[in-house]
């Protein structure tokens, strides 16, 4: 008896739950609520189900359909806050300290997921002073999916900026809400949709993605569970056995003493010059396990402190020692190397630093341009220079495993689907770099991910702002090579292609030596003039740099005209203008002179005497590339002709 009444229990308390009411992670405590716009509010509960949401003094009722599905939309909101929101069903939820204003899903890979925390070292006063009860954002976990789409998030949760919350904030979408926050004093909400490394058509729907018959494959094809399955289990087999054939051999752990100790004799180790790259020496393309050791002295007046030791940033994976105690690692090459060191560490006389590093495929190294050194109560120790080294355990290359975010529709299914029914203001994208191998192939692509996004939301054509590429890779270093460059080229004509986009030129802004920029502050304030421009009607506002328009032959020069030219076109810091190249009819070109007229250009150089085209920055970093207008803003790369 008692077991049957255990039985119905239990089954009672799953009818219970199934009757709930229950509501999708973004509508949750914090959230921020589209203005000026009919907002849905959707939920579960039982087939049949009467729900009841009131807010703002108004009452909306509907019933649940037969699959539980219920919604109700909202009527015009005016921006405002806090409010809460009550909805009855079965049960009772109430949903607190929600917002009205503009609602912006930031969305793209690293460089839009790139956090405050992140760049706690270079923006420490704006985390400071960053709280803010109405600049809120939501943090979609990342995930992948091919047989379907997910109809809500795993987690998530609504923050408002401060000290403590911003560090998981996307940087330039933190500083374009902060930009548009200042003007116009209204909430903003993020929806922080980005993945590092993610490719363009990871983000497109299955539907769209038929335009493009080799992804369309590759979506079907992973769609089968065994395919994925498979790949996974070579994937993780082929990591394990790299990794344990790292951890058996590495002399640098069997030795003895290991090669962290402090005491070790190193005479016969080599040398090479920190920072740089292991093809400089005699490494070559080796990969596998490498220790470098350095003696620094360390002043009376910094030993026993709590210090820092920055490392710039290595490629791949690193651990970090001082006098044979570990202080850190990190195991991306993409991440800054800032270590604190604890007191009592570091001792007056001679120290010892031990980095153990990691190189899984290609070339390895201490990336040039950073910063590498020791820090304490305001004194430095310069580490660059001659570091002894050893090879610990030389491997194989580590190729790399399979990466769901570059796969067609993965993305677009699990981290973009759950929130289609979300009223937004519009979309702030920055990707690129994962396309940059097949920039031939992006226009359409790209062009076809906003349509598609348009269609999905069912909004009409909301704006969409985007970042172009910035300037990266060390100038010079295979001159021949453009892709960054063909890409830019892309995103400059999906301006004119697709109505109601805006587009932040960043080629002043990157950094030769890091695919991540710090500088998201100018890039979000860059962003947020798009926007003023494109979503918010400020039609007078100059928000973007000289945009090329048309050119006109004159004997041996070439006379360019552009649009948003603002109150003149000025060569930045007074100099001569520079990367400019003009070719004739051999599509060979050449550097050229260029100088300022009106709102023209005009080009010429004294080796091509019957010009054809003409093409501007045109370099995956073009240096020293300074046409700008006086507001400040940079012209965009371009090329007169696509034929040469």
């Amino acid at each position: 008896m008692k077991f049957k009444l255990l039985i119905l229990s239990v089954l009672l308390a799953s009818v219970s739950a199934f009757g709930e009411v229950k509501l999708p992670k973004l509508i949750s405590d914090g959230m921020v609520l589209q203005r000026n716009a009919k907002v849905k509010i959707w939920g579960w509960a039982s087939g049949g189900e009467k729900v009841t949401v009131q807010f703002i003094g108004a009452t909306y009722q509907t019933t649940a359909n037969a699959l539980g599905e219920w919604s109700i939309m909202l009527s015009d909101l005016k921006a405002g806050g806090p409010y809460t929101m009550q909805i009855d069903g079965n049960n009772s939820i109430t949903v607190k300290d929600i917002a009205v204003g503009d609602v912006w899903v930031c969305s793209g890979q690293s460089n839009m997921g790139l956090s405050m925390g992140a760049l706690a070292s270079v923006y420490p006063d704006d985390i400071a002073k960053s709280e803010n009860s109405f600049i809120r954002q939501f943090y979609v976990p990342s995930g992948y999916r091919f047989d379907g789409r997910d109809v809500d998030y795993k987690s998530g949760q609504w923050k408002s900026a401060s000290p403590q919350n911003l560090r998981m904030f996307t940087a330039a979408g933190y500083y374009f809400a902060l930009n548009l926050y200042r003007i116009y004093k209204v909430p903003i909400g993020l929806i922080n949709a980005s993945l590092g490394g993610s490719s363009a058509e990871a983000w497109i729907s299955e539907e769209a993605i038929k335009s493009f018959p080799k992804y369309y494959e590759d979506a079907l094809r992973f769609k089968d569970p065994g395919w994925m399955k498979r790949i996974n289990k070579q994937d993780n087999e082929r990591v394990v056995n790299w990794n344990h054939a790292l951890r058996q051999n590495d002399a640098g752990y069997k030795s003895e003493p290991a090669w962290t100790d402090p005491k070790l004799n190193t005479s016969d180790w080599s040398v090479m010059h920190v920072p740089g790259y292991w093809p400089e020496s005699q490494f070559g393309a080796e990969n596998g396990v490498f220790w470098f050791r350095r003696e620094v002295e360390v002043p009376a007046s910094m030993a026993g402190k709590a210090a820092n030791i920055r490392l710039g940033r290595i490629v791949d994976a690193d651990s970090v020692f001082i006098n044979g105690r570990f202080i850190g690692g990190i195991g991306s090459q993409y991440s800054e190397r800032n270590y604190k060191i604890p007191e009592g560490v570091l001792h007056e006389g001679s120290n010892t630093i031990v980095v153990r590093i990691i190189n899984y495929i290609r070339h390895g190294g201490f990336v040039p341009g950073k910063k590498y050194e020791l820090t304490t109560g305001g004194q430095t120790i310069n580490l660059e220079g001659d570091w002894k080294y050893k090879a610990g355990f030389v491997a194989d290359p580590l190729e790399e495993r399979l990466f769901t975010g570059k796969i067609p529709t993965a993305l677009f299914n699990s981290m973009l689907a759950p929130m289609l029914n979300y009223r937004i203001k519009g979309v702030l994208w920055y990707q690129g770099e994962s396309n940059t191998s097949k920039a031939f192939e992006h226009f359409s692509l790209f062009k076809t991910l906003i349509s598609d996004w348009r269609n999905q939301w069912q909004q009409g054509d909301f704006p969409f702002i985007y970042a172009q590429l910035p300037n990266f890779v060390e100038v010079n270093i295979e001159s021949t090579k453009y892709d960054w460059a063909y890409l830019r080229e892309t995103q400059l004509k999906t301006l004119s292609a697709v109505p109601n986009t805006g587009m932040a030129v960043s080629i002043d802004i990157g950094e030769w030596n890091d695919i991540h920029p710090v500088n998201k502050k100018d890039l979000g304030a860059r962003l947020a003039l798009a926007a003023r421009k494109v979503a918010y009607g400020e039609n007078k506002i100059v928000y973007l740099g000289p945009i090329y328009r048309t050119l006109k032959i004159a004997g041996n020069q070439v006379i360019l005209s552009f649009t948003n030219t603002g109150s003149g076109m000025v060569a930045r810091n007074g100099k001569t203008l520079n990367c400019f190249e003009v070719c004739g009819k051999d599509g060979n070109y050449l550097p050229a002179e260029a100088h300022i007229v009106g709102n023209s250009v005009i080009v010429s150089s004294s080796k091509v005497s019957q010009p054809v085209a003409v093409r501007y920055a045109w370099s995956n970093n073009p240096e020293g590339a300074n046409l700008y207008n006086k507001e400040g803003l940079p012209a965009s790369p371009f090329r007169t002709s696509e034929l040469y």
